[in-house]
């Protein structure tokens, strides 16, 4: 198997566990929605999974994409760059568990949760307008998605639709990402 071969491998297993896991964990959370409330509220301080969200969810899907980040970067630099801005909004995001609410400002861990979801989106929407030059225009319509929804999320207050925002947004960085890899195959 070819390293753009694992790294799309991993990024696969990397979203489905995320899916799977936001699924379930959602379920256990009293009143959450996956259309107004964001990933990261299903983890946030005081929440009855903040542990696990933390340690089991966002640290291994950081770790994960850390790994891809590296199996991609000598023959895929741009595909790297995609992986590394989405492992880092992970691993801000284990280290630094969101206020109640995912508030736009809070504590100064809020803020550095919020700093590393912008590394997320801004950076990944970058990455991804990078491999629209040699992949084609659906990576430039993407990236144009991500970014527009770096903006939305910080503007939008927390009783609308960030959790849809968000998960469309997630969508596009892990899809194109595993697709990245694949193409790099070629």
């Amino acid at each position: 198997m070819s390293t753009s071969a694992c790294a799309g491998s991993i990024t696969v297993f990397a979203a489905i566990y995320l899916a799977i896991a936001l699924l379930l964990l959602g379920r256990r959370k009293p009143g959450y929605s996956h259309l107004r409330h964001t990933i990261s509220e299903i983890g946030e301080t005081g929440a009855r999974d903040q542990r696990f969200v933390a340690l089991g969810l966002f640290l291994p899907i950081g770790l994960s994409l850390l790994i891809v980040a590296y199996l991609l970067r000598p023959e895929a630099p741009a595909s790297a760059m995609l992986a590394l801005a989405i492992a880092l909004g992970y691993l801000g995001a284990a280290l630094f568990p969101c206020d109640p609410g995912s508030p736009l400002s809070g504590s100064t861990k809020q803020a550095m949760h919020n700093l590393a979801g912008g590394i997320e989106y801004v950076g990944g929407g970058f990455a991804l307008m990078t491999l629209a030059r040699d992949f084609g225009p659906a990576f430039q319509t993407a990236g144009f998605v991500v970014l527009g929804a770096a903006v939305a999320l910080s503007v939008l207050p927390s009783t609308s639709i960030r959790g849809l925002i968000q998960r469309i947004a997630e969508a596009c960085l892990f899809g194109c990402l595993a697709w990245a890899a694949h193409l790099a195959q070629r």
